[in-house]
């Protein structure tokens, strides 16, 4: 069954730890990589309430990630809309095989820079 619902290309910038600074600190590069059909929501008020008090971050959008995607999200920038943001959240995981349309995972992004 095709779905009407379409996601949107967004840009993840993975990143890979490259070593360390002098102070100890992990230092990283980003590689982009175009994941396709990403869901990308406006999150709820009560939602950036809620995330304001646990994470100290302002949620700006969810992301609906497609099944089968193997992308590691948590802490990575993500570039759409012509802006940048910053996944804050680990990826919740529903189970594959209970939903129907083409997205099994979400994150939260909040703006960037």
């Amino acid at each position: 069954m095709a779905s009407l619902i379409k996601g949107i290309p967004v840009i993840l910038y993975e990143r890979t730890k490259t070593g360390a600074d002098p102070f100890g600190a992990a230092e990283y590069t980003e590689t982009p990589t175009t994941v396709e059909n990403v869901l990308v929501t406006p999150v709820a008020a009560d939602a950036v309430v809620q995330d304001l008090q646990l994470y100290g971050k302002r949620a700006a959008y969810e992301l609906c990630l497609p099944k089968g995607d193997a992308h590691q999200w948590e802490d990575c920038r993500v570039d759409f809309f012509g802006r940048s943001w910053r996944v804050y959240t680990p990826a919740q995981e529903y189970i594959e095989a209970q939903l129907p349309l083409d997205w099994n995972r979400k994150v939260r992004v909040e703006r960037y820079g």
